[in-house]
């Protein structure tokens, strides 16, 4: 898959887990969440699709599994200070929203 519908799935995906994560468990409001679910994979995305090119395949599943949990703890804290959020409500949606999007990721032809 090509960048941009890599990037466009990863937002169709992860903007509503965040949605809903994050507005069943906290104060914030739904406009606010999905913006700054955008945001900060506007962010990150870029980042993780750019390192991944540059791994060696021999090393590609274990470099993923680090890359994307250095991912979750970034996009967690990115919502937690946009939202103003404390506690683990980010982190778990960031958990969930990036899970589901490599799920969708993986489920989809190459």
């Amino acid at each position: 898959m090509s960048y941009p519908p890599a990037l466009a799935l990863t937002v169709a995906v992860e903007v509503p887990v965040y949605a809903v994560t994050v507005i069943s468990a906290s104060p914030a409001r739904f406009r606010r969440t999905a913006v700054a679910a955008v945001m900060v994979n506007l962010v990150t995305h870029p980042l993780l699709w750019w390192f991944l090119s540059r791994v060696p395949s021999h090393d590609y599943w274990p470099a993923f599994a680090v890359a994307e949990s250095v991912v979750c703890l970034v996009e967690g804290a990115l919502m937690a200070w946009w939202l103003r959020l404390r506690g683990p409500v980010p982190y778990a949606a960031s958990v969930a929203a990036n899970a589901a999007s490599v799920i969708a990721g993986m489920l989809l032809p190459a």
